[in-house]
């Protein structure tokens, strides 16, 4: 849990925003529900409404919570005018509340932690998830360098170097034996593509329950969460996209089993074809950059186990995706043609 259930912490990050932002009056601070990572409140004063992210306290894995990276990039594409939140004021001084933070402005709309859309028709269920494939496109048509963002990752194939990433982070864990997460990170290797150069601001967590949508029409009005971003290759976030398509509700909130293809929301081809229209540069989505994608948030899900084992996890009840880092293997493998299907 972040310090600020400490009243003195409170009352030092109020004194803190008066001088930074010139914002004075009375905090009030809210928890925002459902982040994995980086906790996240709602703080408002008189005359503004932001949003305040915070690095989990306690150990984490290297390189992981990095909300300087969030602030940067936020700064980066908002003046751009990509549809992220205004970024106000980064602190990384933890004596203030114990911890690293930063504060936007909080966009109103709606988020949606359903895949399904509850409450929309078919006609809006539709828009948004085209619109949320037109956004992810328009994110990867940013220059890098055009928005000071040159030097956001490292060059070179960014696959083989995730790939190396995330099974370095994987063997660093502790207290977890998942045979098919090394399967998985094996046959990766073995099916590496090679480097075509194409290198994009890639948001890395691109998702519905990460986006706004305008408070009553169903089109993207904010991107959220950018913990995770980096330059890479832009089939990486609509690989990781695909992700819904193929897991069930109980899985991270998938609509697979659901019948929503029926009722609105597009196929999975629907919608990255929707998305290469948008991007019609971008080589042919693969077996191979939907498969990583559930070897990353196998390994991402391990993480969140041990910071419910350490009692540092954001969401008090994230010790109940632990089970997920199995299923997200296997549904990798299964992408593969490695393994029998699981089970909705």
């Amino acid at each position: 849990m972040s310090g600020l259930a400490d009243p003195a912490r409170r009352d030092a990050l109020a004194a803190w925003i008066a001088e930074a932002t010139e914002l004075d009056g009375p905090l009030s601070l809210a928890p925002i529900a459902g982040g994995q990572s980086n906790p996240t409140w709602h703080a408002a004063l008189p005359g503004a409404d932001l949003v305040l992210r915070t690095r989990p306290a306690g150990p984490t894995l290297p390189g992981a919570h990095a909300i300087d990276r969030e602030f940067r990039v936020l700064s980066a594409l908002h003046p751009a005018g990509l549809p992220v939140p205004r970024p106000v004021a980064w602190c990384g001084d933890e004596s203030v509340i114990g911890t690293p933070f930063y504060l936007m402005e909080r966009v109103p709309g709606r988020v949606f932690h359903d895949a399904t859309l509850p409450g929309l028709s078919s006609e809006e269920r539709e828009a948004a998830y085209l619109s949320m494939a037109e956004t992810l496109a328009r994110l990867h048509a940013v220059d890098p360098a055009e928005v000071g963002l040159a030097d956001f990752g490292k060059p070179g194939n960014y696959f083989e170097r995730q790939l190396g990433r995330w099974t370095r982070q994987w063997r660093q864990a502790e207290g977890m034996d998942i045979p098919d997460i090394d399967r998985l990170s094996e046959a990766l290797g073995a099916r590496m593509p090679e480097d075509d150069g194409r290198q994009s601001i890639v948001h890395g967590d691109y998702r519905i329950g990460n986006l706004i949508l305008h408070p009553a029409e169903p089109r993207v009005v904010a991107i959220l969460d950018w913990e995770l971003s980096t330059l890479g290759h832009p089939l990486s976030d609509l690989g990781f996209c695909c992700m819904t398509w193929h897991t069930s509700p109980q899985e991270y909130g998938g609509i697979r089993g659901t019948g929503a293809t029926a009722h609105g929301i597009p196929t999975r081809e629907a919608f990255v074809a929707r998305y290469a229209a948008a991007a019609p540069e971008t080589p042919p989505l693969a077996p191979f950059h939907e498969a990583f994608a559930f070897f990353r948030f196998a390994v991402i899900f391990v993480g969140i186990a041990e910071r419910a084992r350490q009692g540092t996890a954001a969401d008090p009840q994230a010790a109940r995706l632990a089970p997920l880092a199995a299923v997200f293997a296997r549904r990798g493998l299964e992408i593969l043609g490695l393994a029998g299907p699981v089970a909705p």
